[in-house]
């Protein structure tokens, strides 16, 4: 039903088409979407937004390209939740985007860099700095999805040394805290880079910056997200005690009253440290936690810095890994079944889910299937250069001990040339 006056509720922004836009930057679904929400025609839009009714058009249809103030503006005018935005094309994240639209959306990048006058000059901040710090460090998230984390980490420690020098220009102006909060995603980031570059140490170093200045922007929930994502490092980093202290200090921090987004994500890491452990009950406990919380009312737009919500999918995704872990092979491989079905992975990540898979059905006898589903993730660890999916991929064929079977030799080939560097040049 059209809604001509006052804020759109908050379940609008929440539904899938909407928040794929907001994630990817897509202002012509994200303003014509609104327009049928507010009941508008394209010339009241217009008038609500300023400009003429064949820019507007243009703008709807895809034919407008728009620059990162004009963004601001008509997020601005149209209530548009400016922290779930991330600025790049929506084609960058769609499948089979090629080099040539991660050229493109490199410029965006440098776009938003050019327009940080206050963080490179010296000249004095203001109310646009730590939102454009923050866009960048969205864009940056986006490339990681198509692209090799190498590629990525020499931008991404660029960005944190900006922010750093952004932020020491903040200090004693109102304005410190917010860049605070941008410093500190921006080194979760290279974390994370690190983290799929195999550099445990220097992902450790980025992990300890990023909760510092959560802590100095004074963002509770901020610092809970660092703290749960260094928790969950540690768990598979296989220090599965250290992840659960570093977990519970977390959810002390997070309070009773935490947005369910929030909850259900600790639960999960959670769930993961003491899988690892061993402990099936404590393990089931927590899912469980997390699976009352993502069906609260509440749990529609999640707060900033988590961009999505955490649903039944992603709940799943963590009760399959859960179920590899505590070997319950038949659990994890319908869990697995669950998660797939709702949860749109990046090809890295999917990579991941497809090695505990391969677990899952090597642990019930199904070989070829685990081979095959190993292989696949093979070759996406290979053409991503991820470390991270190697490793994991290695972990698999440590761990089976079965026999000798025709598709496993062709595997062990393949992993030989991978590491040789036979592969994946």
């Amino acid at each position: 039903m059209p809604q001509y006056h006052g804020a759109l509720p908050p379940e609008f922004w929440s539904r899938p088409v909407m928040a794929d836009a907001l994630a990817t930057c897509d202002m012509a679904v994200i303003v014509e979407d609104i327009r049928i929400a507010r009941g508008w025609s394209q010339g009241e839009l217009a008038n609500a937004v300023g400009y003429s009714q064949s820019w507007v058009s243009r703008v709807i249809n895809g034919q407008q390209s728009l620059t990162i103030e004009q963004v601001r503006e008509l997020a601005d005018r149209l209530g548009i939740p400016l922290h779930l935005l991330r600025f790049a094309s929506a084609t960058e994240t769609r499948k089979g985007a090629g080099p040539t639209r991660r050229r493109d959306f490199g410029k965006v990048i440098a776009t938003a860099a050019m327009s940080l006058p206050t963080a490179c000059t010296g000249s004095d901040i203001n109310e646009g700095t730590a939102p454009t710090l923050r866009a960048i460090t969205g864009g940056q998230r986006l490339l990681d999805a198509s692209s090799p984390a190498r590629d990525l980490a020499r931008g991404a420690i660029a960005h944190v040394e900006l922010t750093e020098r952004a932020l020491k220009r903040a200090q004693h102006t109102p304005f410190a805290p917010e860049i605070a909060a941008g410093a500190s995603e921006a080194a979760g980031f290279a974390a994370w880079l690190h983290t799929d570059m195999g550099d445990l140490g220097s992902a450790r170093s980025y992990y300890q910056t990023a909760i510092a200045h959560a802590r100095q922007a004074g963002h509770h929930l901020l610092e809970v997200y660092m703290l749960g994502s260094l928790a969950s490092f540690e768990i598979e980093a296989d220090d599965p005690e250290l992840g659960l202290t570093l977990a519970a200090e977390a959810r002390r921090r997070m309070g009773a009253d935490a947005h369910p987004t929030a909850k259900a994500w600790l639960s999960c890491v959670r769930s993961l440290a003491y899988a690892a452990l061993g402990d099936a009950s404590a393990c089931t406990r927590e899912i469980a936690r997390a699976e009352a919380n993502v069906v609260r009312q509440e749990n529609t737009a999640p707060p900033w810095p988590w961009v999505f919500s955490f649903d039944d999918a992603k709940v799943a995704s963590h009760r399959a890994l859960a179920g590899v872990r505590l070997r319950n092979p038949n659990d994890a491989r319908a869990a697995f079944s669950e998660a797939l079905h709702g949860y749109n992975a990046g090809a890295k990540q999917a990579a991941l889910l497809k090695v505990e898979l391969a677990s899952a059905h090597a642990d019930s006898g199904d070989v070829d299937e685990a081979f095959r589903l190993a292989t696949e993730a093979l070759r996406t660890g290979s053409q991503f250069r991820s470390e991270r999916v190697i490793t994991r991929v290695r972990r698999f064929r440590r761990g089976y001990n079965g026999a000798r079977a025709r598709i496993v030799n062709e595997f062990d080939e393949q992993l030989t040339d991978v590491l040789t560097g036979q592969r994946g040049k």
